[in-house]
C-alpha cells in the first residue's frame, strides 16, 4: 500500500496517495505503535503528501512528532532522525521560517561531518540545503560559498555526470542568476542541459528542469524568444509524459504565460494561466499557495 502511495506521489497525485497513507499510517499505529521504525517512515510520508499540497501546519504537525520519536528512540546522529530534521527544516523553509531551518540545518550538517564526513552525500545534500535557505534570505556570498563547495566535492568524488553533482551546479547557477550573473549563469546551465540531455535524455524530469532553468536565465535577460522556445518544450513534453495536473507541468504553463505577458501577448497569457488556475484549484485546491498566485496573476493581468 506504501509503495502504491508512493507511485500517485510521484504521479502527482496527491489526494490518492494521502487516503493509502493515512491507512497505512493508523494500521501501523495500531499494529505496531508509535515507536517503530515502520510507523516513522509512515509519518514521514504523509507528511510529506501534505508538504506538497501546501499544507505546511498538518506536515509540520507531523514532522514533528517524528522527529522527537526519532530523537528520543533512535538518538541525535541515527540517518533517519538527521532525515526528520531536514524534513522539517524544509517545512519550516516552505513556511518562510528562515531562522528555524537554518538552526536545524547547521545541527544537520555538523553531526553529518562528524559522523558521515564531508564526502558523504547525505551531508553534500545538507550543505545544499542551507545554502538554499541562505539563498532565500538573500544571503548570495554565504549561498554561493557553500554552493561552490557541494559542486567541488561532488565533481572530485561522484565525478560530472553523476546527477547529484549535476544538481549542485544547477544549484550554483541559481545563486549567481539572482546576483544578476546571468552570463555565469547561463554557462552552468548550458552544461548542466546539455549533460542531462546526452546521459538521461529529453524526457527525464530532471533534463526538463535543467531546460526551464535555463529559460528563466533568458527570461531575466529580456530574451523572451529563446526563453519561450525552451518552455514550450519543456511544457509539450510534460503534458505528453506526466499529463495536464501533474505540479510540474502545471508550473511549466504558468511559466510560459508569464513569458507571454512580457511580450505583451496578454490574451494568450491569459488563455493559458486560466487553465493553470482552473487545474490547480481542482489538483491542490484553491487555498494552496500556487493556485493563490496564479490567481493574482490572471487578475492582474486581466484588470480585475
Amino acid at each position: 500500500m506504501a509503495n502504491l502511495a508512493s507511485t500517485y506521489w510521484n504521479q502527482g497525485r496527491w489526494g490518492e496517495a494521502e487516503k493509502l497513507e493515512v491507512q497505512v499510517m493508523e494500521t501501523r499505529l495500531r499494529v505496531l505503535k508509535a515507536e517503530h521504525p515502520d510507523t516513522l517512515t509512515s509519518m514521514a510520508n504523509l507528511a510529506s503528501t501534505y508538504w506538497k499540497q501546501g499544507r505546511w501546519e498538518e506536515a509540520e504537525k507531523l514532522e514533528v512528532q517524528v522527529m522527537e520519536t526519532s530523537l528520543r528512540v533512535l538518538k541525535a546522529e541515527h540517518p533517519d532522525t538527521l532525515t526528520s530534521m531536514a524534513n522539517l527544516a524544509s517545512t519550516y523553509w516552505n513556511q518562510g521560517r528562515w531562522e528555524e531551518a537554518e538552526k536545524l540545518e547547521v545541527q544537520v550538517i555538523e553531526t553529518r561531518l562528524r559522523v558521515l564526513k564531508a564526502e558523504h552525500p547525505d551531508t553534500l545534500s545538507s550543505m545544499a540545503n542551507l545554502a538554499s535557505t541562505y539563498w532565500n534570505q538573500g544571503r548570495w556570498e554565504e549561498a554561493e560559498k557553500l554552493d561552490v563547495q557541494v559542486m567541488e566535492t561532488s565533481l572530485r568524488v561522484l565525478k560530472a555526470e553523476h546527477p547529484s553533482t549535476l544538481t549542485s551546479m544547477a544549484n550554483l547557477a541559481s545563486t549567481y542568476r539572482n546576483q544578476g550573473r546571468c552570463k555565469a549563469a547561463e554557462k552552468r546551465e548550458v552544461q548542466v542541459m546539455e549533460t542531462r540531455l546526452r546521459v538521461l535524455k529529453a524526457e527525464h524530469p530532471d533534463t526538463l528542469s535543467s531546460m526551464a532553468n535555463l529559460a528563466s536565465t533568458y527570461w531575466n535577460q529580456g530574451r523572451w524568444e529563446e526563453a519561450e522556445k525552451l518552455e514550450v518544450q519543456v511544457m509539450e513534453t510534460r503534458l505528453r509524459v506526466l499529463k495536464a495536473e501533474h505540479p510540474d507541468t502545471l508550473t511549466s504553463m504558468a511559466n510560459l504565460a508569464s513569458t507571454y505577458n512580457l511580450q505583451g501577448r496578454r490574451s494568450e497569457a491569459i488563455a493559458l494561466m486560466k487553465d493553470v488556475v482552473g487545474l490547480r484549484t481542482k489538483t491542490i485546491g484553491a487555498k494552496h499557495p500556487d493556485t493563490i498566485r496564479s490567481v493574482d496573476l490572471l487578475n492582474e493581468w486581466s484588470g480585475t
